[in-house]
């Protein structure tokens, strides 16, 4: 994976005053923060918090944002960070009637189309069948995968193009404890060998202590934005769900937790 060269202070991403309206209801309230490069980041908050309506944000595919939202160094949604971008979402995104090298072989010719790139493209298919740990079932119609496996595809798919960010929402959710670990692994693989960035959401605050960096959301609002360890030390906690609980205890303490706020 070849990443490009950034100044070493540039954050992956980068936003100010981000906000986001869905049917005339705020999704997400003036977030501040940044993601440093080559590391993991982990979106952390119940189901309906705003993870995936940030997430699409990010990737340039979500209406109504305002603020700024730099992303790779250039504003969210420019045509250039497609290429850049890896991007899955919590339903797999495959052909069921296709075999799992059937699936990256396509995807593959859209991301580099032209005879003269089959070689490359071969190589490519085959290193995130490995990656993935499909090799044995890369010859399985995807539609009798298991629920994991078909979410693994949808990975493979997204580390095709080498992405310099990896933005992977609720990739873990339904599977069982050792594939999550064996997942895990994978994230710190890539942001550790290969450069590359993650940001990964999830709801399961136990995945927060595999994290280098955590944005933590409620409501729509950012909690706070830091370390693990950071977030365990300010709220003089053992452990980030416990920090989790701590802030939302604070925010109502203070008259900033959303659900008391009137509707407008």
């Amino acid at each position: 994976m070849i990443i490009k060269e950034q100044p070493p202070d540039t954050p992956a991403i980068h936003a100010t005053h981000l906000s986001v309206h869905r049917g005339g209801r705020p999704a997400l309230r003036d977030l501040a923060f940044t993601a440093p490069r080559g590391r993991i980041t982990g979106l952390l908050g119940p189901s309906g918090c705003g993870k995936s309506t940030l997430m699409r944000a990010i990737v340039g595919t979500q209406a109504n944002v305002t603020g700024t939202l730099e992303v790779l160094g250039s504003p969210a949604g420019t045509a250039t960070l497609r290429s850049r971008i890896g991007y899955v979402t919590q339903a797999p995104s495959v052909y069921d009637d296709l075999t799992v090298r059937q699936n990256l072989d396509y995807f593959a010719a859209i991301l580099d189309p032209g005879r003269a790139a089959a070689d490359r493209r071969h190589a490519n298919v085959t290193r995130a069948i490995t990656d993935v740990d499909l090799t044995t079932h890369a010859d399985a119609l995807a539609g009798r995968l298991s629920g994991g496996q078909r979410s693994r595809v949808s990975l493979a798919v997204a580390l095709l193009g080498t992405p310099e960010l990896l933005v992977l929402d609720e990739p873990t959710v339904g599977l069982d404890p050792v594939l999550r670990r064996d997942l895990w692994a994978l994230f710190h693989t890539i942001a550790e060998q290969r450069g590359a960035t993650l940001l990964v959401s999830s709801h399961v605050m136990d995945e927060a202590e595999r994290c280098h960096h955590l944005l933590l959301l409620r409501e729509g609002r950012l909690l706070a934005a830091d370390t693990p360890d950071a977030l365990r030390r300010r709220t003089r906690t053992d452990t980030v769900e416990a920090a989790f609980l701590h802030l939302v205890d604070e925010a109502a303490a203070t008259g900033s937790d959303p659900e008391k706020e009137p509707t407008r």
